[in-house]
């Protein structure tokens, strides 16, 4: 059994600040987890606007507080996003985040995650990247 606290994992460096500042991502479980997914608490600062197409990665992202929305790129359409709600990029769907106020947000990655990805030039994450050890 595997049993962690937010709070202990946001003091460690399990905790990934964005280089943009745009958002922080606290990684509860990853890959060395072997669950076959990742699962991490990720809040985007309000004002954020970025664009992101997860090329090697299929993302759940369900809002726990806050309000946005998320624009899907190939037909332009937006998506309100307020606590309550779920939306699942399952065709590596290219889409750009906004937030009007910060939103807390629960991520589950599939592949998942080795700990320390921030987004590269395409708005992706690298298969490969360095783990977090505890």
């Amino acid at each position: 059994m595997i049993v962690r606290t937010l709070q202990a994992a946001e003091n460690s460096n399990r905790r990934v600040v964005s280089e943009g500042g745009n958002w922080e991502s606290t990684r509860l479980l990853l890959k060395d987890d072997q669950m076959g997914f990742s699962f991490h608490i990720t809040t985007i600062y309000q004002g954020a606007d970025f664009r992101m197409h997860y090329q090697n990665h299929l993302e759940s992202v369900y809002c726990m507080s806050g309000e946005g929305e998320v624009e899907t790129l190939n037909d332009g359409r937006k998506y309100p996003i307020k606590p309550g709600t779920i939306y699942i990029l399952d065709q590596h769907d290219e889409h750009i985040l906004r937030a009007f106020s910060e939103m807390k947000m629960a991520c589950v990655f599939n592949p998942p995650l080795n700990g320390k990805e921030v987004h590269n030039a395409e708005g992706a994450y690298e298969l490969e990247a360095e783990a977090v050890t505890d």
